[in-house]
């Protein structure tokens, strides 16, 4: 008789380990989605100056005169 009740102890306590695994996960889905919508609104505050950046570095590219090769150092 002893024996039965621990069976229903052990699945009890198996139900209650899952549930907290579930709210566990629960609480890791809703930081990783707050995070994103983060990153998302980090983005678009950054994609104006990103892109001026960018277009400051082409004209900047565009703006350097190539040189000829040189001799260069040669050593003895």
């Amino acid at each position: 008789m002893a024996g039965v009740s621990w069976v229903g102890v052990s699945v009890s306590l198996g139900f209650v380990g899952l549930a907290v695994l579930a709210w566990c996960a629960f609480r890791v889905y809703l930081g990783v989605r707050r995070f994103g919508r983060e990153l998302e609104r980090t983005r678009r505050r950054l994609a104006p100056k990103h892109s001026a950046l960018r277009d400051e570095l082409s004209e900047l590219q565009d703006a350097r005169v190539p040189q000829a090769p040189r001799d260069g150092v040669r050593s003895s």
